[in-house]
């Protein structure tokens, strides 16, 4: 049976979430035996060796030599951001207590894709897609909010590296959309791991600490890597070959299920029922975002007997 495109994308979009869902789980449990600098350097050594093996097999390296210029200085610039935008992930993953609420909060990141797609891709939104928008946020305020009135004390700690990060990775997400037919994905994603494993080299050097780790937290990485750098990012971008991103966004949002559940078998964490409704909050409304664009169907009218 020949596969649409579009099921296509749809389908290896839900691999990405799978995978990425692990992902909260394990890089969770091994944070909290490791700090980050070397936590990075083996999971981002680990993913970027299982990248350059599975490049190798596909032969996607001879397409750098015929590389234009421009090409180049986008790989650059997507390395920086890559790298500022997940160590904002990872550092908000080590600072809340539960992988769950971060994924929820996290639901938040379509909202910067869309609004970054409506300057630079010129996409346009209808009153059900700002109607999501608006219940998307509702939902990560509701889950970050701790009750205080003071500004500084107002969301528990984390909530405001799970924004930053996703405000980069919605600019990588949008450079990415508009050179993924120019740059191959395997390269994109090769290119992500080597310069988060240089930065996380870097980072080792400068905290001058051990390389030695536990046998526990190096399990934990290399069964998250082998699902993160690899698998989540291959298959997210390759995804993109065959759906819109915002579509794609609105699949990554369904992450925060996985993680839950995964959290409670892993960790026996089950996040407070005032979380659990501002997830659903924000799902409702990137599902309102996802099918803005639908057309509602024509209740067929019956004759007047």
């Amino acid at each position: 049976m020949k596969v649409s495109g579009k099921l296509k994308g749809v389908l290896l979009a839900f691999v990405s979430v799978i995978a990425v869902s692990n992902v909260y789980i394990f890089s969770k449990a091994a944070l909290m035996e490791v700090s980050l600098p070397q936590f990075g350097v083996y999971w981002f050594a680990f993913g970027l060796t299982w990248i350059f093996l599975y490049g190798c097999t596909q032969k996607t390296y001879r397409s750098i030599t015929q590389f234009a210029r421009r090409n180049l200085g986008i790989l650059v610039l997507l390395g920086i951001i890559e790298v500022i935008g997940t160590y904002f992930f990872f550092k908000a993953i080590h600072t809340i207590s539960n992988p769950a609420i971060t994924s929820f909060i996290g639901n938040i990141s379509p909202v910067f894709i869309i609004i970054l797609g409506f300057f630079f891709l010129k996409e346009r939104f209808n009153f059900r897609e700002i109607t999501g928008m608006t219940l998307a946020v509702i939902g990560a305020f509701v889950i970050s909010y701790k009750g205080n009135s003071a500004i500084s004390d107002m969301f528990i700690d984390g909530t405001q590296y799970v924004l930053y990060s996703s405000a980069f990775m919605g600019v990588s997400a949008l450079i990415i959309k508009k050179n993924i037919q120019n740059i191959n994905p395997i390269i994109l994603t090769t290119n992500r791991s080597l310069f988060l494993l240089i930065f996380s080299i870097m980072g080792l050097v400068y905290s001058d600490e051990s390389l030695i780790i536990g046998s526990k937290p190096l399990l934990n990485i290399f069964i998250g890597a082998s699902l993160g750098p690899f698998l989540t990012v291959i298959a997210g971008y390759l995804a993109l070959q065959y759906i819109p991103l915002s579509q794609k966004a609105i699949i990554n949002s369904t992450k925060g299920l996985f993680v839950l559940f995964g959290a409670y078998l892993y960790f026996g964490q089950f996040p407070e029922t005032i979380a659990i409704i501002g997830g659903l909050i924000t799902i409702l409304g990137l599902l309102l975002i996802a099918f803005g664009k639908s057309k509602l169907p024509k209740v067929k009218k019956f004759p007047e007997v």
